[in-house]
């Protein structure tokens, strides 16, 4: 028998919806070397791959030396 979920704040419970459809979805793995010679590898959902991918496409780059170029952008302020 499963137990009911606990009740929650609106913004927690948006939070929690989210998290379990996330794990829901096919995780896609990007391994890539960070700035600093760093070895990374970062989950993915497959909407993130894709926009990534996107991304890298029209940076004329792969999206391993995508990632290691926009590990060099400065945080946004």
């Amino acid at each position: 028998m499963n137990a009911p979920a606990p009740a929650t704040a609106p913004d927690d419970d948006a939070f929690i919806r989210g998290l379990v459809k996330t794990s829901r979805q096919r995780t896609i793995h990007l391994k890539w070397t960070d700035r600093d010679g760093t070895a990374r590898l970062t989950a993915l959902t497959a909407a993130e791959a894709s926009r990534v991918n996107t991304l890298a496409r029209a940076a004329g780059l792969a999206p391993e030396p995508f990632l290691r170029a926009a590990a060099h952008r400065p945080a946004a302020g």
